[in-house]
């Protein structure tokens, strides 16, 4: 496996939550969301954008960003099954946030010394948003999960039916396994007691108790996704496959 495959599988995590996340546009209960949900999502595209450019540089065979993100069907993606998870009500998307903040600020923390420029000009932008982004979710975690009998209710479904998903977050695929051989990016398994951390604060400000998993579910990193995915990335790519190769 390539080093370069690694980075299309990072990508493709903040791609595909990115755009969940945009789903908020227009449609978030209150004025200040509207605002920050779209930013949180341009915040993760703008990550994916410049880690596709990377793994093309190293695969060699002249895709850029837009190639890849759009020319390629769901088996091809290789995002975890956390971040395609539909947007569901305020609390589930403000979960499933959460969950990716907590894991994804020390593994950029931690990809501050990669052995790659490109990986740690990404780090250093990266981690800062999502150290926001945790604060943000967390907040609106520890709201709906303290708040009233109908959120806190809301919230336990979230967690619930997010909870199960979390596990393969710290699974390294092979082409992930050498990109941590080489010094590119972090063992995602050392991400484990950072994240607990913030969950455990998390959860118990939100009265929540935290979730026994005995089987997590996987298979995103090897082309196994829902069809909530499919549908996504067909309003996704549509213009883009319409219209190859045009430009504004």
């Amino acid at each position: 496996m390539a080093v370069w495959e690694a980075l299309i599988e990072l990508a493709d995590d903040h791609l595909v939550l990115g755009h969940r996340v945009s789903e908020w546009c227009g449609h978030a209960p209150m004025l200040e969301e509207d605002l920050a949900m779209p930013n949180m999502a341009l915040d993760m595209i703008g990550t994916s954008r410049t880690l596709y450019c990377r793994a093309g540089e190293l695969e060699g065979k002249g895709r850029d960003e837009d190639a890849i993100a759009y020319l390629r069907n769901e088996r091809e993606y290789r995002n975890c099954l956390l971040v395609e998870r539909p947007n569901e009500d305020f609390a589930h998307t403000m979960l499933r946030q959460l969950y990716f903040a907590a894991f994804m600020k020390p593994f950029w923390d931690a990809a501050l010394v990669s052995s790659d420029e490109v990986v740690r000009g990404v780090a250093g932008k990266a981690g800062k948003e999502m150290a926001y982004h945790i604060r943000h979710a967390g907040e609106w975690v520890i709201r709906l999960g303290d708040g009233t009998e109908e959120s806190a209710r809301r919230m336990r479904e979230a967690v619930d039916a997010l909870s199960i998903y979390v596990d393969e977050l710290f699974d390294s695929s092979d082409a992930a396994q050498d990109a941590e051989a080489a010094g590119v990016l972090p063992k995602r398994s050392e991400m484990r007691a950072a994240f607990d951390k913030v969950i455990e604060d998390v959860f118990a400000e939100a009265l929540l108790e935290l979730p026994e998993v005995p089987f997590g579910q996987r298979g995103g990193r090897s082309g196994q996704h829902g069809e909530g995915l499919g549908h996504m990335l067909a309003e996704m790519q549509s213009l883009h496959r319409a219209h190859p190769g045009a430009t504004w």
